[in-house]
């Protein structure tokens, strides 16, 4: 039998139904008694110790995971925003041309902010054969006239040199009524005489008596001694006082035609293949071959070709001669630039059309060359490229002209050369030469590119390569 170690057997112990009483033990006689509990599960301690190495390399894991994926979204988010930025216009506003953007406030403001300053390229032109004065205004996005009131010759200088040319070229400026409606800029009361146009001009809604500007930056399209004979022949001097003869090593390579007393204008195919100014010399006012012997010959400092020409298909076959000094317009009539045909020049009708070349005569050398002028008719471009002609090989930017009477002898191997119309009492220069099979007897009309076509790639290049 076990016995209790807790009970004491010596303690009597009754019921209370029979009034047993517990008699407890003197002090003396108590003894205290430990009971030691055994935890079967000790609580854990706490302790600053790091957590398990495989925790830290889940969580390290997840976290590269996430900043991976997180990545490759930007990225993908970004190459979708670049691929919608360059298939579109610009997002803020307008494309220079060469990637960079400017705002559209920032067009036409006079402040060159494209690199290349094609924000300010043809915000300026003169229309008609009156050269009526006509500005971009950024803010109505149209064209406008000027008041002529308030205007005087620096306003003319300004408005020349923002189209391309020097203030020192400037010829004059007039006034004509209009019947325009559309809104009006005039000169503002005070302004910077040497800044842009751009920056001298403000809106108004009308104009005193509908008078507005005309200016003309060059003299041009006038000449003194004129033959005009039916057939073609040997021109006199003088009498195209824009024609120029381009050399290359003591020999005429091409011709050309002035623009202005720093600019020339000529094929591309003529100077493609030598591009150094340094290899060209100029020749004005000379109609024979002892002409460059008694005339200087100028220097040439800059030659820019059309970026776009194609030698297969004569596409933008059009390129510029920027002389080293100035000729000397003022002092003699047998120089003289011909006239750019201006924006809305009607040419329906062009009246007479010439065309002038250097060549040999029938009956002299076949390497003296002579200054020869010969009247053209222009034809349509669907009559140029039928089957009998050119079988659709002329674009747009070409124009074909064709010898007036069929016993004329138009034969004209000389590139370069101009093609120019009597309009409104000036001569305007329409093409220069680049190629034709009439000289090989299958009678076809001459080809010439279109200088209308190329006429703000010309200005544009004028004014970013003018003088300060």
């Amino acid at each position: 039998m076990i016995t209790n170690p807790y009970l004491n057997t010596d303690q009597p112990f009754m019921h209370e139904d029979d009034k047993i009483q517990f008699t407890p033990k003197k002090g003396s006689d108590v003894k205290l008694q430990y009971v030691h509990h055994v935890s079967p599960n000790p609580p854990p301690e706490i302790g600053s110790s790091n957590p398990p190495k495989k925790d830290v390399k889940e969580r390290w894991l997840k976290f590269t995971v996430a900043a991976v994926i997180s990545l490759l979204l930007l990225l993908m988010v970004a190459g979708i925003l670049l691929g919608y930025y360059y298939s579109s216009s610009c997002l803020h506003g307008m494309r220079c041309g060469d990637g960079n953007c400017v705002w559209d406030s920032e067009w036409c403001d006079g402040v060159k902010n494209c690199p290349a300053g094609q924000d300010e390229a043809n915000c300026v032109r003169v229309r008609g054969s009156n050269f009526l004065l006509e500005v971009y205004w950024t803010e109505t996005k149209e064209w406008r006239q000027v008041c002529s009131e308030g205007w005087s010759d620096q306003q003319g200088k300004a408005s020349c040199h923002d189209i391309g040319y020097t203030r020192d070229t400037y010829f004059q400026s007039g006034h004509q009524r209009t019947d325009s409606n559309r809104g009006f800029l005039s000169v503002k009361l005070s302004f910077n005489p040497q800044s842009s146009i751009l920056q001298q001009l403000t809106q108004r809604s009308s104009c005193k008596n509908n008078s507005v500007v005309t200016v003309q930056c060059t003299d041009c399209g006038n000449r003194e001694n004129s033959s005009e004979a039916s057939g073609s022949q040997l021109a006199s001097v003088g009498s195209w006082p824009w024609q120029v003869s381009l050399h290359v090593a003591g020999s005429h390579r091409c011709g050309g035609a002035i623009i202005s007393p720093r600019w020339l204008i000529t094929a591309a195919h003529c100077v493609s293949r030598t591009s150094s100014p340094a290899d060209w010399a100029v020749y004005v006012g000379i109609v024979d071959p002892l002409g460059p012997v008694f005339n200087p010959a100028h220097a040439v400092s800059e030659i820019i070709t059309h970026e776009g020409y194609n030698s297969q298909t004569q596409q933008n076959d059009v390129a510029l001669m920027k002389l080293s000094d100035p000729l000397n317009t003022k002092a003699s009539s047998k120089i003289r630039p011909v006239c750019l045909p201006n924006a809305g020049l009607n040419m329906t009708d062009p009246g007479k059309s010439w065309v002038t070349y250097y060549g040999p005569t029938a009956n002299r050398d076949s390497s003296s060359l002579y200054l020869k002028e010969a009247p053209v008719s222009l034809i349509p471009s669907a009559e140029c490229n039928s089957s009998e002609a050119y079988s659709g090989r002329i674009s747009q930017e070409m124009l074909c002209a064709t010898k007036i009477e069929a016993g004329a002898t138009m034969c004209n191997p000389d590139s370069g050369g101009p093609l120019v119309s009597h309009m409104d009492g000036l001569w305007w220069l329409m093409g220069e030469g680049v190629w034709g099979e009439h000289c090989n007897g299958q009678n076809k009309p001459g080809v010439y590119t279109s200088i209308r076509h190329h006429l703000d790639w010309i200005y544009y290049q004028m004014q970013k390569h003018q003088d300060a």
